[in-house]
């Protein structure tokens, strides 16, 4: 059963679920926290650079070699003495080419006072040369060259371990592995690094009425939405998940199947676990794989789910409703930030920041409300403005779908009029 939300009145924001006073409801800070304190991370893999970005590193990666690993050409030019250079002014200096050097040679070289060794970019300076002269300063000559323009010393040259020096910390534990890291895990020769892996999440819709995409629904059934973006945002957040699809309310089936889903994720997803007789009877049939606190929480759309440990490694494990706008909230507002905690994330919320309404909206007294919205910026002044979607008869989830972000209420307020400011919460922004 779906939880209820009533037409909102004219101009107002979006159908609310049920106007029942707040009265024993537990407010959202306190779900949130007891949340984030079953947050377990996954023990750290090894993986080869390749494979690791996106991950949190989970070592000290202290480099073994210096970066680069010795002097070399910074351009295309000429390898020198700067003090052979040094009186260029009025007059240019001739010196002779005595040789060349490309990049990745091995041939030691060594520079005589009053020569040039021609260079590519990254090739090894010869020995006692201490500086480049780029080939945009000479006649380009490579027999003798005439210099235009001086150099100071180590001009033009990359000096060994002027990136890293050995024993430097090249990445750090905690931080995110992007294609820089993972460039300069490369570029000290690591080939491997130990990442924490991505929470395994595994997503389960419960629903005698549900059918999957690839069949028709006759009367009486719909779609499944919620296994498929709940995944989505799963996957979003930084999971590796499980998209287990549709399961009959049948007791023992449903939970033969969470038991074995227990074993091999982090965290259990169960849409259309939580409100009416199906959420009573989804409670009853998982009760006995351990502790779920069926909750009514302060906060609209979403107020009915449960929250529990299950199985003998505790897996947080919810049960969310199955309306798909009020499932994707509970994800926003609770699931996703202990998909970003077990990843190890510092900060698992998303961005929050303050806007003007462009319009009025409407919430429910005593209970945190999470509205969809867009978000703009005044070209003018940079202000952020914000424009509530989802008016009277908008198909709820399709209007999530235009939003880029949730406007925060809280639970004093029943009205926010235009021009008032509002918290917002970023959500992914389309590309």
């Amino acid at each position: 059963m779906t939880e209820p939300e009533p037409i909102p009145a004219p101009g107002a924001p979006e159908a609310l679920d049920s106007a029942e006073p707040a009265t024993d409801f537990r407010p959202v800070e306190a779900q949130i926290d007891a949340v984030l304190g079953a947050a377990v991370r996954p023990r750290p893999v090894r993986v080869a650079i390749s494979e690791a970005q996106g991950l949190l590193c989970a070592e000290e990666v202290v480099a073994e070699h210096a970066l680069p690993g010795f002097d070399q050409a910074a351009v295309d030019g000429y390898a020198v003495r700067s003090v052979d250079v040094r009186a260029v002014g009025d007059e240019p200096v001739q010196l002779p080419v005595v040789g060349e050097i490309a990049a990745g040679s091995r041939q030691p070289r060594r520079l005589q006072p009053g020569q040039a060794v021609r260079v590519a970019t990254g090739a090894p300076l010869p020995t006692l040369a201490d500086a480049v002269v780029p080939t945009s300063f000479t006649d380009g000559h490579q027999a003798k060259v005439t210099v235009h323009r001086p150099v100071p010393s180590a001009g033009y040259v990359r000096r060994t371990g002027e990136d890293v020096q050995i024993g430097d910390v090249a990445v750090r534990q905690g931080d995110t592995i992007g294609s820089a890291q993972v460039g300069l895990l490369a570029a000290v020769g690591r080939s491997k690094v130990l990442v924490y892996p991505r929470p395994r999440v595994s997503i389960v819709s419960v629903g005698d009425e549900l059918v999957d995409i690839d069949r028709t629904p006759t009367v009486g059934q719909v779609y499944d939405v919620n296994s498929y973006a709940l995944s989505a945002a799963a996957r979003d957040a930084g999971a590796e998940v499980s998209r287990v699809g549709i399961v009959p309310s049948d007791p023992k089936r449903l939970r033969e199947i969470v038991e074995g889903r227990l074993l091999m994720s982090e965290i259990v997803v169960v849409a259309g676990g939580a409100g009416g007789n199906i959420g009573d009877e989804v409670h009853a049939a998982l009760s006995d794989l351990g502790n779920i606190d069926m909750t009514r929480v302060a906060m609209h759309p979403g107020s009915v789910q449960g929250f529990g440990r299950l199985g003998p490694d505790s897996v947080p494990t919810f049960l969310i409703p199955a309306n798909p706008m009020s499932a994707l909230v509970v994800f926003e507002v609770l699931i996703r930030p202990l998909i970003r905690a077990a990843r190890g994330t510092r900060n698992p919320h998303r961005r929050v920041v303050g806007a003007r309404l462009l319009s009025p909206i409407t919430s429910t007294k005593g209970r945190k409300g999470f509205l969809r919205g867009q978000l703009l910026r005044d070209e003018g002044n940079g202000e952020y403005l914000v424009q509530p979607l989802g008016t009277s008869g908008a198909h709820l989830l399709a209007s999530l779908a235009e939003a880029n972000c949730l406007i925060t209420v809280d639970e004093d307020l029943t009205e926010v009029s235009v021009g008032e400011q509002v918290k917002v919460t970023f959500l992914a922004q389309r590309t």
